[in-house]
Parts: C-alpha cells; structure tokens; sequence
C-alpha cells in the first residue's frame, strides 16, 4: 500500500472510530488524521503479530485492524486530554 493510501486509511480508521466512540473527543481532521494513522500502526502490528494478511487497502482485515487500533490511540488520548482540560475548582 502507498504512502497516500496509508494516510487515506487512516483518516478513514480514525473517523469511523470517532463515530464508534461514546462522547466528545476533541481534535480536527488533522488530529483524527494522526490519531487514525497511529492507530492504523497499531492495528496493523497487533494484526501481524497474529498472521493476518494487511497489505491489501481493500481488505477487510486491514481495516478491521486500522480501526480497532483507532479505537485503542482514540480511548488512550482521550484520557490523557481528559484529565488535563478538567478544572479543579
């Protein structure tokens, strides 16, 4: 898969995970970009470490692991930009 495709795989990945996600996370397109394209690593690192073929764009492995791996960097960043925009009045 191209560079070009990797980064429309992961905006892709990180929007469906937005959308699958209870609540509201913060961020634009270019969070969700990076937060997608993070994840669309993870998702393909944890797939490979239990043989799934993710080289394909079209595939449905590599994108059950792109968006699995966005739920994963969505969940971790909204903890940790969670905590910090909670005010302690």
């Amino acid at each position: 898969m191209g560079f070009l495709g990797f980064l429309l795989l992961g905006l892709i990945a990180g929007a469906i995970a937005k959308l699958i996600l209870p609540g509201r996370q913060g961020g634009g397109w270019f969070v969700t970009l990076l937060l997608g394209v993070v994840g669309a690593i993870i998702g393909g690192w944890i797939g490979s470490l239990f043989g799934l073929d993710i080289s394909g764009f079209f595939d449905l492995g590599t994108w059950l692991c792109a968006i699995g791996g966005s739920i994963i960097v969505l969940l971790i960043y909204g903890l940790i930009v969670g905590r910090g925009s909670r005010s302690s009045a």
